[in-house]
């Protein structure tokens, strides 16, 4: 199993940036992909996830800023961050469920300028 994170950096609040996730070499069937985050001295955290069939659940934090999409043909999940804030500061992960396990990216940092 490879998950292929990227699009992480550091950017001033307000600003945008997009990650992607790309995962490969995956046996079972993917049922759903998200991002979560993890913040220095805070537990990992829900940002957002997105079903096969589309369906989206985002944290209280990010409705109407960040946007969850995927591409199943390349088992591809993005995230659009807009209206970056300061606490949205944190290592994001990207996270692969099937029908048998979820699997874990390495992380990408976001770091927000105040």
């Amino acid at each position: 199993v490879q998950l292929v994170e990227s699009g992480g950096g550091l950017v001033q609040a307000g600003g945008s940036l997009r990650l992607s996730c790309a995962a490969s070499r995956i046996t079972f069937s993917i049922t759903s992909m998200g991002w979560y985050r993890q913040a220095p001295g805070k537990q990992r955290e829900l940002v957002a996830v997105i079903t096969t069939g589309g369906s989206t659940n985002y944290a209280y934090f990010v409705k109407g800023r960040f946007t969850i999409s995927r591409d199943n043909a390349k088992n591809t999940v993005y995230l659009q961050m807009n209206s970056l804030k300061a606490e949205d500061t944190a290592v994001y992960y990207c996270n692969v469920g099937t029908t048998r396990y979820a699997y874990w990216g390495q992380g990408t940092q976001v770091t927000v300028s105040s």
